[in-house]
């Protein structure tokens, strides 16, 4: 048999076992033999904006929504009670839990924050105790809706001049590229950023902080209300994960596992800046995830801020996290908000 020959049939043999895998694949997705790949391939599908015709391709609307009415999360509407946190960061002679040893033990020569890196379950997580909440603000891209993409969150902090930065809220991404319009209520230094004059009845579930550092999450509120509430930087976004030590209710994986960014603080006042790599679509964390890990380190008010391609950690001005990989190559997606430390 000639070497040509010999080529062809190769090729053809590779090419036959692709499509029994993918023959075997489309088997599996379509009746089993694991409901949890699934609901998995379904919800991680259904949570994005312009990837849900992954979904309809193996499955029928009926079957999705039957999946999606059992994958599902119940909104925490309660009010914050301030009165609750009590800021007094130091380290203590004796310690409730290791948890609570590792938070609030510092790093040598660094009172201002601690990063502690994790594991969340085969995904890499870094946990950031900030000691100095009253320092922590809103951060953002010099000018909104201007027909540009926002900026890096390494770029915005060193214009903050900030030690610790993460994103967080969304903005409109018609082409997958990003834009510089935020998507809800933009706070700060006590004045309503975004949107523009005229959206004053807008309503969202608005995260940010009021001058003593203290984490307010105000549900469905307008603005005005916030600034009423005290807060002078925010962010809209959601949902909050844990309002006065009592976690959001989650019932199977709603929104799968990704990439995710959050914030929460303690009751002594200590923020938390959590950041779980992955790749999109394929790991990272769950809600679930998230939750716990917050809670295991102490959070007393905790909301989600975002995640996928945006999940970005800024440490001393360079990107410490390791985003998806077509963010990691630009050095961290283009944004138009987020939080940091001032030094």
């Amino acid at each position: 048999m000639s070497k040509i020959k010999k080529r062809k049939i190769k090729k053809l043999t590779i090419i036959c076992i692709v499509l029994d895998l993918l023959g075997i694949a489309g088997f599996v997705m379509m009746y089993g033999p694991w409901d949890a790949v699934r609901n998995f391939y379904v919800t991680t599908a259904m949570k994005t904006m312009s990837h849900k015709y992954f979904a309809r391709i193996f499955y029928s609307q009926e079957t999705i929504d039957k999946i999606m009415s059992s994958n599902y999360f119940v909104e925490i509407t309660e009010e914050v009670v301030l009165d609750d946190i009590i800021i007094d960061t130091k380290p203590k002679d004796k310690y409730d839990n290791p948890y609570d040893e590792e938070v609030l033990t510092r790093d040598p020569g660094n009172d201002d924050y601690k990063i502690i890196n994790l594991k969340v379950g085969i995904s890499k997580g870094y946990l950031v105790a900030i000691y100095k909440p009253e320092k922590v603000t809103l951060i953002r891209s010099q000018k909104f809706n201007v027909g540009r993409y926002g900026e890096q969150v390494t770029t915005m902090c060193k214009r903050y001049n900030a030690s610790v930065c993460i994103n967080g809220g969304g903005f409109e991404d018609p082409t997958g590229t990003g834009s510089d319009r935020p998507l809800g209520y933009v706070i700060d230094k006590g004045e309503i950023a975004w949107p523009a004059t005229g959206y004053s009845e807008q309503r969202g579930d608005l995260i940010g902080f009021n001058e003593e550092g203290k984490l307010l999450l105000l549900s469905q509120a307008t603005g005005e209300e916030a600034l009423a509430a005290g807060m002078v930087s925010g962010l809209e976004f959601g949902p909050f994960l844990i309002v006065n030590g009592t976690p959001i209710e989650i019932v199977g994986d709603p929104w799968g596992k990704s990439p995710r960014v959050a914030i929460g603080q303690r009751k002594d006042g200590v923020v938390l800046f959590l950041v779980i790599d992955g790749e999109n679509y394929i790991d990272g964390a769950s809600l679930s995830d998230v939750v716990e890990t917050l809670q295991k380190y102490g959070a007393y008010n905790a909301a989600n801020l975002d995640g996928g391609h945006s999940s970005s950690l800024a440490v001393e001005g360079k990107l410490y996290n390791n985003p998806p990989a077509i963010a990691k190559r630009q050095g961290g997606r283009y944004v138009v908000t987020g939080f940091g430390l001032l030094k």
